[in-house]
């Protein structure tokens, strides 16, 4: 099909011949991931959106697609709004839509593979008062028009060592075993692919960035397993890595075993499994807990041989973003250079190390308007020069073995203006009020937003996209359960207390439309911190990330002298950690950049 509009009408036909007058479009896949395989991308084949997150509705008549604050611009220039209405959420949720929108008396499909239970019971609550009806689909018909649907990848999975993961596979499944008797339960579904990479201690190569491979897993209450994943993934030393205590099934029969726990009780993470998972439990008699992951919290504390490993792979990392850095500041003057230029050349830095295993997400690299745009995605159509007095984004980030990166840098492309001085200024503010908040244990992360937010708001300003986001160990570069974000809301987190040993972004910013974007990124980790007299445990966060942050954008009259002197040691540090690994120019580029500001 050669339109998108020519797509829309191929589903509405479907439809009709499967006796549906709707169908709901999720971005997911069947582990409820963020960021999905080539095969499960069926909103951006159906609209043309190609952000990380959304949903759509299809109607005889009617169709919706369903975004948050951070792809408002990006979806009204994806997708064709005279085929699509373009729906906000929180504001509008998918099954308050439906409850307006669903004729009386419809039957709205759904892929039970893609939605969680909660969702499911809630749409099937708004539809009800309409008497219409929620029908899960047992084939999605998507996927009967999608003629030319990538397969799933069938790459081998790999050994994730010992050494980096710090924990064997066996103890983590002990921890698993002894909290499932503690909750009297007999077996666990991880059904999350970065949950099941954690606790097997492997990686694969089946979501683009993501090291993860498409499995489900049953870990028994006696440290034993079950792995359910594509045989063709196995090979002899996966086996032996994996030993005698993990049982490998087809991924297929996955669903056939669930059928077997009749009389068992099973603990599913409501927010992590589909509903087709515990509807199967349902129909086999189970009795299913509502649990969450007993691996996301572990995963999320990082040990230290994960912590050694991210900082290692930070200093490589910031040592490619600098060179970058001197990099655009040569080129841009010229006015040829683009933002697919810039970001192909960041990435070819990168990987002149061989440690990097890919890239952690699609490059965000920004010219101008384009950079207020928050999860912008260049092409041949979008590319833009990066124009004297503009500014440039650039977003990015690295997989190496050893841990995951995401830093983002904001340039000045020749003079910036005192609007784009004092925005810029303001974020910095609220970037280094986060870095050097000290908080009680048991401070929650949507308890901290408003201290990035501050300087912003104090200027009528905001942004629309949380502040900090957790981050794996090679695995995903949005990892929860953590949050820096406002409770509620789109930003889903935020509400979970922080814990020594996690790792989040901080990463304040502002965008002002057909302009440009401005956001100053870099890991944090939370840590203990020792206060004489102190009569609580108190937290902190150490700043993981090093790279110059553009001083030309900085209005030093803005800063207090605490801020000033944070920003002077910062790049000190910078100076220490990354300058060993440069020479000659760019050695040199970066010995100025790291001079100290004065008023």
């Amino acid at each position: 099909m050669s339109s998108y509009a020519d797509r829309l009408a191929a589903l509405r036909q479907q439809l009709s011949a499967d006796r549906l007058d709707g169908f709901v479009v999720p971005l997911t896949d069947e582990h409820m991931s963020e960021y999905v395989g080539s095969y499960a991308q069926r909103l951006a084949w159906l609209t043309g959106f190609e952000g990380s997150a959304g949903s759509a509705v299809v109607l005889p008549a009617e169709a919706a697609i369903f975004t948050d604050g951070r792809y408002t611009l990006q979806v009204r220039a994806q997708v064709d709004g005279e085929q699509w209405s373009f729906q906000s959420v929180p504001e509008t949720s998918i099954a308050a839509w439906l409850k307006e929108q669903a004729p009386e008396g419809a039957r709205i499909g759904y892929d039970p593979w893609l939605h969680s239970r909660s969702w499911v019971k809630q749409a099937s609550e708004a539809l009800s008062a309409r008497g219409a009806e929620l029908v899960p689909v047992s084939a999605n018909p998507i996927d009967k028009v999608w003629s030319d649907r990538p397969a799933a990848s069938n790459a081998k999975l790999a050994v994730h060592p010992e050494r980096l993961a710090g924990r064997s596979s066996a103890d983590k499944r002990q921890e698993i075993a002894d909290w499932l008797t503690g909750q009297g339960a007999d077996a666990a579904v991880l059904a999350a692919l970065d949950s099941i990479a954690w606790t097997f201690n492997i990686r694969g190569s089946d979501v683009s960035h993501t090291p993860v491979a498409l499995a489900y897993a049953l870990v028994r209450s006696d440290g034993t397993a079950d792995l359910f994943v594509a045989g063709e993934k196995v090979d002899a030393e996966l086996r032996q890595h994996l030993g005698n205590g993990v049982r490998l099934h087809e991924r297929a029969a996955f669903e056939a075993a669930l059928g077997e726990l009749a009389g068992k009780t099973v603990a599913v993470d409501p927010e992590r499994s589909v509903a087709a998972i515990t509807q199967a439990l349902d129909k086999a008699g189970a009795k299913v807990v509502s649990l969450r992951d007993p691996t996301v919290l572990s995963r999320a504390i990082k040990n230290e041989a994960e912590l050694a490993g991210h900082r290692a792979a930070q200093l490589r990392d910031g040592a490619a973003m600098a060179r970058f850095l001197r990099w655009v500041e040569v080129k841009a003057p010229g006015g040829a250079l683009d933002e697919l230029a810039a970001s192909d050349k960041l990435e070819a830095l990168r990987r002149e190390n061989p440690e990097l295993k890919d890239l952690s997400f699609d490059s965000i690299s920004g010219a101008g308007p384009n950079g207020a745009i928050v999860h912008y995605r260049s092409s041949e159509k979008t590319n833009r020069k990066l124009e004297s007095g503009s500014l440039y984004l650039i977003d990015s980030g690295g997989q190496y073995e050893d841990g995951t990166t995401d830093i983002t840098r904001t340039l000045a492309i020749g003079e910036p203006t005192a609007e784009m001085r004092d925005r810029f200024t303001r974020v910095l503010k609220g970037h280094i009020a986060l870095a050097t908040a000290v908080f009680p244990k048991s401070t929650k992360g949507g308890q901290l937003d408003s201290f990035a937010r501050r300087p912003l708001w104090e200027a009528g300003l905001d942004y629309a996209h949380g502040t900090g986001h957790g981050v794996g160990s090679f695995l995903s570069v949005h990892e929860g359960p953590q949050r820096i974000a406002p409770v509620g809301g789109a930003y889903a987190g935020g509400d979970e207390p922080l814990a020594a040993g996690m790792i989040l972004s901080n990463e304040p910013g502002y965008y002002k439309t057909g302009e440009y974007g401005i956001r100053i990124e870099n890991l944090v980790l939370v840590v203990p911190v020792t206060i004489e007299g102190a009569e609580k445990e108190m937290l902190g966060f150490e700043t993981l990330t090093f790279a110059p942050i553009e001083r030309r954008l900085v209005d030093v009259a803005l800063l207090s002298d605490a801020e000033l002197a944070w920003f002077n040691d910062y790049h000190r540090q910078v100076r220490e950690r990354i300058g060993p690994q440069l020479e000659g120019e760019e050695r040199q580029w970066l010995e100025r950049q790291c001079a100290p500001l004065s008023r």
